[in-house]
């Protein structure tokens, strides 16, 4: 048999990005079937404002640790927990599809290691920096700013590819400017969260990451350093 007839129709996700969107839709999953009742008995209809007011990234509680000097660990948690806490069934359903798209890109170029921790440092960048530049009451859920680094981690490999080839680099962000764009015109259009500013925190996060994370990437920084 050829090697064509053994070449599956469609190229493997990297586990890691399977993993990561289990774990996504199989929270929504207890919470979309809390609410209806079907699973969990009649406290289960609280459990995706229970997991809100337990998990979720809170600036006020980002500026009592800082003020205090006291970094209690179930607090330190919400950098990361938030991303798995979404508002509703679509909007985690829009963060797997990206999952799904931009991790198996990263993942395949930088491995899984690497795209696992582009996610998770990213949405703690994305926290970081809503909490320090918008802060306020309002909590931050979501998986969107740690997608956003996968979309940095993206950009990195495109921008190094047109490089390579000699072509204009200022391409590469092509993409975080259309989103971005996006966002600003729902914003004007019809008001919302500043939760876009985790965003590009998370891009910013997850693109610079990437020098370190990337094959070879640690490895040219050291080489640039010494020659300086």
């Amino acid at each position: 048999m050829s090697d064509t007839e053994n070449t599956a129709p469609v190229n493997p996700l990297p586990p890691a990005v399977v993993a990561l969107v289990l774990i996504i839709m199989g929270v929504e999953a207890a919470f979309s079937l809390g609410a209806r009742g079907i699973v969990g008995g009649p406290g289960a209809i609280g459990w995706r404002l229970d997991a809100v007011q337990s998990y979720a990234f809170s600036s006020e509680i980002l500026s009592w640790m800082w003020e205090t000097g006291r970094w209690p660990p179930e607090h330190l948690l919400r950098f990361i927990s938030y991303i798995f806490v979404h508002g509703a069934f679509t909007q985690a359903l829009f963060v797997c599809v990206f999952v799904l798209a931009m991790g198996k890109m990263v993942g395949e170029v930088m491995g899984d290691l690497a795209m696992v921790l582009l996610f998770v440092v990213s949405g703690i960048g994305g926290a970081l920096g809503y909490g320090l530049l918008v802060g306020g009451p309002v909590p931050l859920i979501g998986g969107f700013p740690a997608v956003y680094g996968l979309i940095g981690g993206f950009t990195f490999i495109l921008w190094r590819s047109l490089a390579l080839v000699g072509a204009q680099q200022s391409r590469a962000f092509t993409l975080i400017a259309f989103l971005m764009g996006i966002q600003l015109v729902f914003g004007l259009l019809f008001g919302g969260q500043k939760d876009w500013v985790a965003d590009l925190c998370g891009f910013a996060t997850g693109f610079g990451l990437s020098f370190f994370v990337a094959p070879g990437g640690w490895v040219r920084i050291r080489d640039r350093i010494r020659h300086d």
